[in-house]
């Protein structure tokens, strides 16, 4: 099926099963608003709660710059000054109205303004309170948190560089990751609630999604004893299993772990002496035989592109993958075609694109709605539906 046409407004609409849930989101940064991201892409009505000065994620720079934009679209911004009992009046009054709550702020901070899960539970009983953390509730828990922290006492940073150089991650995996998990736990409580008539106090976290990351790892080393060693150099189990380079100097990375895979390639490549030599029988011979094999293919490889090997690995069924820098993405055929990048206005007025769910539903990817909201852009229509005076101290 195509994706959808962004004028169809009847198709972009059809798709929104948390259409009718509100959430109050009091969060920064990535973690809470990427969980809020999602619900709202799902249909919920997200209202972003921000301080008079706005999401300081709003005036990040460098590589943090797409903060703001990245992770709240579809949403409704409100400003609360959550410092004034007006503007506690105005949280609460929100919070009474609302299904679910995100918040990711360090431990205790809420306290301070009477958001704490003890405070609200006892006005909002159905509330389903969402507190996205660095750690689980344990010995670690009133610890600071960030994603190169918990990667590195994770063992995410220890698998992914070169022996004795930890590194972190391209991308902030447990900050988005640890969002998703919310939003599993959440709509796990939404269904809960519609038996129980109670919310519930879901926690997510940093540290424990970072550990789940490492599961395989772990698994390994209880399995067969041994330590782990890290990707940057591991053995591979694969007799194919390898980054290559192009005629070009560019990069392209296969994998030939298949019988059939591997007679294909032998023969589109002019190793067809190698489908009866008897060091190269089974695949385990192939592992083996690595030493002397990999530079000889890598000799075949580098004589072409990576256009032309695309397509011959494409017609072998072979998976390969050239290596793209971020920015190559907005041209790659597939996200054009299929729906996978989606148009955003910024406040600024500039339109970008930016990554759509990584799912579809009958085919369609789900679609933006809003654009990122400007500081308080939506603060008296929101408190026009909460019955409350537009000019209310507190709230802008």
């Amino acid at each position: 099926m195509n994706p959808i046409d962004p004028t169809d407004k009847a198709a972009i609409q059809a798709f929104q099963p948390l259409a009718g849930i509100r959430v109050a989101e009091f969060s920064q940064m990535v973690m809470g608003p990427s969980c809020g991201l999602i619900l709202a892409d799902l249909g919920a009505d997200v209202v972003k709660v921000e301080p008079p000065k706005g999401d300081r994620t709003r005036h990040f720079k460098s590589v943090a710059s797409g903060f703001f934009n990245t992770y709240n679209r579809n949403k409704r911004s409100m400003v609360i000054d959550t410092a004034t009992p007006e503007g506690k009046a105005v949280a609460k009054r929100l919070i009474e109205r609302a299904d679910i709550l995100i918040e990711n702020f360090r431990p205790g901070l809420l306290g301070r303004s009477g958001l704490d899960y003890a405070t609200v539970s006892a006005y909002a009983p159905r509330l389903i309170y969402c507190s996205l953390k660095g750690y689980l509730p344990g010995p670690y828990e009133n610890r600071l948190a960030l994603d190169e922290v918990v990667q590195m006492m994770g063992g995410l940073a220890y698998m992914t560089g070169p022996p004795g150089q930890p590194m972190r991650a391209g991308a902030s995996v447990n900050d988005i990751m640890g969002g998703m998990f919310g939003v599993i736990a959440i709509q796990a409580a939404l269904s809960e609630r519609q038996r129980t008539g109670r919310g519930a106090h879901i926690q997510s976290a940093l540290f424990e999604n970072n550990v789940f990351l490492m599961a395989q790892a772990m698994m390994f080393e209880s399995v067969t004893g041994e330590r782990s060693t890290p990707w940057s150099v591991k053995a591979s189990p694969w007799p194919v299993y390898d980054l290559f380079a192009t005629r070009s100097g560019d990069k392209i990375f296969v994998s030939i772990v298949g019988e059939e895979q591997w007679a294909g390639f032998c023969r589109s490549f002019g190793f067809e002496a190698w489908l009866t030599d008897p060091r190269l029988a089974t695949s385990q011979d192939r592992v083996d035989a690595r030493g002397w094999m990999i530079p000889e293919i890598a000799a075949r490889i580098a004589t072409r592109t990576v256009d032309e090997l695309s397509s011959l690995f494409e017609q072998l069924g072979l998976p390969f993958a050239p290596v793209n820098t971020p920015g190559d993405l907005f041209d790659d055929p597939h996200l054009t075609q299929s729906g996978g990048l989606l148009e955003l206005e910024l406040a600024n007025g500039r339109c970008v694109r930016t990554p759509a769910l990584p799912f579809s539903v009958d085919g369609r990817r789900l679609q933006k709605r809003r654009n990122p909201p400007a500081v308080g852009e939506h603060t008296e229509e929101i408190l026009r539906e909460l019955g409350m005076a537009s000019a209310v101290a507190g709230a802008r």
